[in-house]
């Protein structure tokens, strides 16, 4: 199975592509997660990402294709995929059915995650994480047991830069103008299906495994 995830900021990709990888065996591939990676490494492409991610600015398509191409090469990409975060350009969409028609592995599906600008917002505000363990807890859903410290490993807990309310904003905007598009493009192509991802994560992932599930043995 080979799925891509579309959605703004806070709609509950990550969440769902964890449980949808690890229900159909197939590789979890984040372009965030890869980019974050980079950045804690403080890598040349982490502080070049940095500057961009900080100001809730899209990372360029040149290193973003580069990092997700190495990735579907990988033998744990053999079996199939879930892209979150990635493309988010019709430009890296058409790179990216460039680089999977030569190698004779075309899309089954792009699920598109829909949930309200507002709640979006109250999301994101509310998202703290531990620097060290990378433990994710929000403050009205999912607050730690301990206050402001990690459950798991007790490291103060942190607002990641962009997840505060101005650089929300500016993610908001940068998605509506460069990757709503996309939605129209896959459309087009009739690999979308629409997705309310406004419910609970059980629910949410209940009504993607019904979207899904046609497609698990293709």
């Amino acid at each position: 199975m080979r799925i891509v995830f579309l959605g703004a900021p806070g709609v509950g990709k990550g969440t769902q592509a964890d449980r949808i990888a690890a229900q159909f065996k197939i590789a979890k591939i984040s372009t965030g997660d890869l980019l974050r990676e980079a950045v804690r490494n403080q890598t040349e492409l982490g502080r070049e990402a940095k500057q961009y991610m900080d100001q809730g600015q899209l990372v360029p398509d040149a290193v973003v294709i580069g990092l997700v191409r190495v990735k579907l090469q990988e033998p744990a990409s053999a079996n199939g995929f879930v892209l979150d975060g990635f493309p988010r350009t019709v430009p890296q969409a058409e790179e990216l059915g460039r680089v999977l028609q030569t190698a004779q592995r075309p899309l089954h599906r792009v699920v598109n995650f829909q949930v309200p600008r507002e709640d979006v917002v109250r999301r994101l505000t509310g998202r703290r994480s531990c620097p060290k363990c990378q433990t994710t807890f929000h403050t009205e859903f999912a607050p730690s047991k301990t206050g402001n410290a990690c459950d798991r490993c007790g490291e103060t807990l942190v607002q990641r830069s962009d997840d505060t309310r101005e650089a929300i904003e500016t993610r908001l905007q940068v998605y509506e103008e460069q990757t709503a598009p996309l939605i129209q493009y896959y459309a087009r192509k009739r690999l979308l299906s629409e997705l309310d991802a406004s419910g609970s994560v059980d629910a949410v992932f209940e009504a993607l495994f019904g979207v899904l599930a046609p497609f698990s043995a293709i």
